[in-house]
This record gives C-alpha cells, sequence and structure tokens, in this order.
C-alpha cells in the first residue's frame, strides 16, 4: 500500500474472481488445500545411480528441488502470494528448508532459504543445494543470519514485547514497509517451504502454511514405501515415494493447479531432463 515490495509486484491485471477471493479468504488458514499423492522411485534410483557411475553424489531431496524450481519457472502462478487482499508474483523463486547437523534427539535445525532463477539445471541446484547444507553442518563456525535475527529478538527484547514487535512486523510486512533485510533473512517469505520427513524415517504430513511471510506452498516428503501396481493384467507392487502438498488456493485455481502436479509428475518419471537449462522462464501476467 506504502509502497513496492522487494519480493513481488502486485498483478492488476487478473480475473474479478481471482481479485476478491483473498478479500473472502483473509489468511492463508482460511484458505488451505490439502493434496496428498506419490512418485514412483524407479525413475530417480536410476538416474541417482547412473550420476553416481559419473561420480556425481544426488539424492531425492536433489531432484525434488530442481523439479519444483522448473515446475515453477513453467507454472508461474505457483510462484505467486497473497498480502492485505492484493495477489503478487514474485520475481525470483525462493524454496525453504530445514537442515539438522545430526539426527539424534535434540538436534537443533537451521532454516536455509535459497534464491534460484528458474532457470538452471539440476547439477546447479544441487551444488547449491549441498553448499548450503555444507555451511551448515560440517563447516559451521556459528549462527547464521536467520538465527541471528531470530536470537536477537528472543535474547534482547523482553517477553512480555516479543508479542508487540512480532505483530509491528506482520503490520509492516501487510503494508509494504517491511525493510528488505528482514524479507531476505526470513524463511517464511519464500516460494515453497520444504519438509523432509523421509530422513526421520515417518510418513508426509500435511504441513500448514503460516501467516507470518508469503509462504503459498508447503511440501512434506515422507518415507518410501510398496504400493500395488498392475503390470498389464497381473498386479505387482512398486516403490513410490509419498508427499503431502498445501496449497494457498487464493492465488491459483484448481485446474492450473492439477495440470502443474501433472507437469511435475512428467518432470520426476525423467529426472535427466533436468541437466538441459531452460532458456528462460515464463513470466506472469501484468
Amino acid at each position: 500500500m506504502f509502497g513496492k515490495r522487494p519480493d513481488g509486484r502486485v498483478l492488476r491485471n487478473l480475473e474479478p474472481m481471482a481479485q476478491i477471493m483473498p478479500y473472502i479468504m483473509k489468511t492463508r488458514t482460511d484458505s488451505m488445500n490439502m493434496y496428498e499423492d506419490t512418485f514412483p522411485c524407479g525413475p530417480m534410483d536410476a538416474y541417482i545411480k547412473e550420476k553416481a557411475a559419473e561420480g556425481i553424489k544426488l539424492g531425492y531431496m536433489h531432484i525434488i528441488i530442481a523439479a519444483i524450481v522448473r515446475m515453477m519457472a513453467l507454472r508461474p502462478q505457483l510462484n505467486r502470494f497473497v498480502m492485505n487482499g492484493k495477489i503478487y508474483a514474485r520475481p525470483k523463486i525462493w524454496i525453504s528448508f530445514v537442515v539438522h547437523p545430526t539426527l539424534n534427539d535434540g538436534s537443533v535445525g537451521t532454516t536455509i532459504k535459497l534464491c534460484f532463477e528458474g532457470t538452471e539445471t539440476i547439477l546447479e541446484v544441487a551444488e547449491k543445494v549441498n553448499e548450503a547444507i555444507a555451511k551448515e553442518t560440517t563447516g559451521r563456525t556459528g549462527e547464521n543470519d536467520t538465527d541471528k535475527l531470530m536470537r536477537t529478538l528472543m535474547k534482547h527484547i523482553p517477553g512480555p514485547l516479543i508479542k508487540l514487535v512480532i505483530n509491528t512486523l506482520m503490520w509492516m510486512d501487510k503494508y509494504n514497509l517491511l525493510p528488505k533485510a528482514i524479507i531476505e533473512l526470513s524463511p517464511f517469505h519464500t516460494s515453497m517451504f520444504i519438509t523432509n520427513l523421509k530422513s526421520l524415517g515417518i510418513n508426509h504430513v500435511f504441513h500448514h502454511t503460516y501467516n507470518f511471510g508469503t509462504t503459498g506452498l508447503f511440501f512434506a516428503m515422507g518415507k518410501e514405501k510398496q504400493i500395488p501396481v498392475a503390470f498389464g493384467k497381473e498386479i505387482g507392487t512398486q516403490k513410490h515415494l509419498g508427499f503431502g502438498l498445501v496449497s494457498d488456493e487464493r492465488f491459483c485455481d484448481g485446474l492450473y493447479f492439477a495440470m502443474s502436479l501433472r507437469q511435475l509428475r512428467r518432470i520426476m518419471k525423467n529426472p535427466a531432463q533436468l541437466e538441459i537449462p531452460l532458456e528462460k522462464k515464463v513470466e506472469d501476467v501484468e
């Protein structure tokens, strides 16, 4: 309202129904849609094995992040967010996720937020992810900037004022007054938040989106499981990776969302296509 946002631009040429939805459903928790599905592990396992023979170590997380970045680059409506009744388009793609130094009980996780142009190959995405994880685990020498921000809020502000401070930050965010430095550090101002529950050996969940920040999509990856699959007239089992996806329906209608997930499934069936850089990401409407 009071100025431009560093993380998005207002979309003005939208259909009337799209424009009115944020006024009907005022918060993300009002507008959460939950989707559950699986990806076949065979194509991913084969690709991971192929790259390992070349000396390149990849995992499911690398493939999923690269596939999501590619999907968002091709399907720009997924990279929108709602703030103060307005729908915004992001200029780039941000992905947030939590990494734990160890899986020991009580291990404190650190949130990482990475920025992508959308044209990256899977190898470029993997390199960026690996560098960030190494920095926050084996190479960590202290708190990262996000942790420092959170600790500053909790350590130097009296408890009774924390609620006031958070409410003030949310008010500033609502009216486009939140400083760019805070938006860049905040893991809640992101295109998609991803949690890897597979690494914990548990099934996926439907994780809520946050009312603080701009997160409109939350992807929870669960452990693999064998599911019944028809092979012609025979019934067998096949290893699949389960996931739960929660979305803010205000900035993307059901048909577009369904077609986007179909695109994601095509990518996941052939991860090798992600080695070809995207010449140019698709831009959103004005």
